[in-house]
Parts: C-alpha cells; structure tokens; sequence
C-alpha cells in the first residue's frame, strides 16, 4: 500500500494534468470545459488507486478470486455516456466529437497517474494539448481549402450554357457540383445557380471575376462559400 501522501499527490497531479487540457476547451466555450476535465480526470485517477490498492486486504483470503483490473477497465467504456453528452447535432453538423475524445483520452490520463505512470501521463497531457491547440490553425486552413463556393448569377435569357460555363473556369469545371437554369419571372433573364466544391479563397474571387467577365452575365447575386 502506498503512503497517504502519495495518494494525495496522485490525486493532485491528476487535477492538473486535467486542467490544461480543460483550459484549452475551456477558452472555445465549450460545454465540456476545465472543471469537467478536471473532474473526469481526478475521478478516473482515483478508480485507478481503489482498482491496484482498495482490494489489497482481501486478495489473499481463502476462495475469494478478484480481478482489480476490471474496476480501471470499466472507466474506459463508462466514460463514453460523458462524452456523448458533449456531442451536439446542428442541422447537417456534428459538434462536439473533439471534446468527446478529449474526455475520452483525459480518463486514460487519469488512469496513468492513478497507476503511477507520471511520464506517460505529463506525455500524453502534452501530446494532447498539442492536437487540441496546434493541429487546428491546419485544419483550419485545410477546410478553407475544401469549402464549397455557392455562386447564383443573372444571365441573358437563354446565353448561358455548359460549354460557356466550362470555358468561363478551365480546370476548375470539373468541380462543378451542381448548374441550375431557372427562368425568371417577367424578366428576360435567366437565374443560374451555380455549387463548385473544393475552392479556396483565392479560388473563389477568381472563379467570380471569370464569370463576372462573360458578357451574358448581368449580376452575381450572392457569392458565398460554406
């Protein structure tokens, strides 16, 4: 049995592994914040000590056969009911998955300290932290590089076609999602509506000028990339 101050310190280091990865959900807002992290990762550290330490009187005595390691274990799979809470569905969007797996990999975090695994876990705090925070000015970027570019426009009733279009955006033609010609009413134009998937931002001011440039085209309405 390890020394009461021990524990506490298990218990302690446990709170403040926790609370970096928390402060780093904390600072987006999200639900799951730094007391919840805190929480599950204290909690998780101290289902660990009771799984290695709180049978230890026991263990030994005549047909009785326990397996301490099934305490810890339930952790993993129990933590799954926090992190689907955090899970938020928005119209086509799921949000939340992030701070799941980061109550999901907290707990393991927490686990380790329990267990005595202080490298592991100050490694794994800090590999996380790392995910969280630097991986995301990537992601990020890469998203911008794959949003789609919504684009209606008024042509001459009748002017705009395929071909023109084609001709209008090169190489970038063949990323047209979707080309809509809806007859306006009373007017003599054309409404066309326009989805090209995977433009960037420079992408997208470039595809508007070409099009902007045919002379069948009137107006752009709405430019707008999601």
């Amino acid at each position: 049995m390890l020394p009461e101050w021990e524990l506490v310190l298990r218990l302690v280091i446990a709170a403040a592994l926790g609370s970096i990865i928390g402060a780093e959900r904390e600072r987006l807002l999200w639900a799951a914040g730094l007391r919840t992290h805190m929480l599950v990762c204290v909690g998780s550290c101290l289902f660990m000590i009771v799984s290695s330490f709180g049978f230890a009187d026991i263990l030994g005595t005549d047909n009785v056969v326990l397996d301490p390691s099934r305490v810890a274990a339930q952790v993993v799979s129990g933590i799954g009911f926090l992190g689907a809470g955090s899970i938020l569905l928005r119209g086509e969007i799921v949000r939340g998955l992030t701070t799941a797996a980061s109550l999901w990999t907290v707990a393991a975090i927490g686990l380790a300290v329990g267990g005595g695994l202080y490298v592991a876990a100050a490694a794994s705090t800090l590999i996380i932290l790392v995910i969280l925070a630097g991986i995301k000015p990537l992601e990020e970027y890469y998203h911008r590089r794959m949003q789609s570019l919504n684009i209606r426009l008024r042509c001459a009733r009748g002017a705009m076609s395929v071909d023109i279009l084609n001709q209008a955006l090169g190489a970038r033609a063949r990323r047209v999602k979707r080309y809509i010609v809806i007859p306006a009413e009373d007017l003599d134009v054309d409404e066309v509506s326009i989805v090209i998937s995977r433009v960037s931002s420079d992408d997208s001011a470039e595809v508007v000028r070409a099009l902007r440039a045919l002379p069948c085209v009137r107006e752009v309405i709405e430019p707008a990339a999601n």
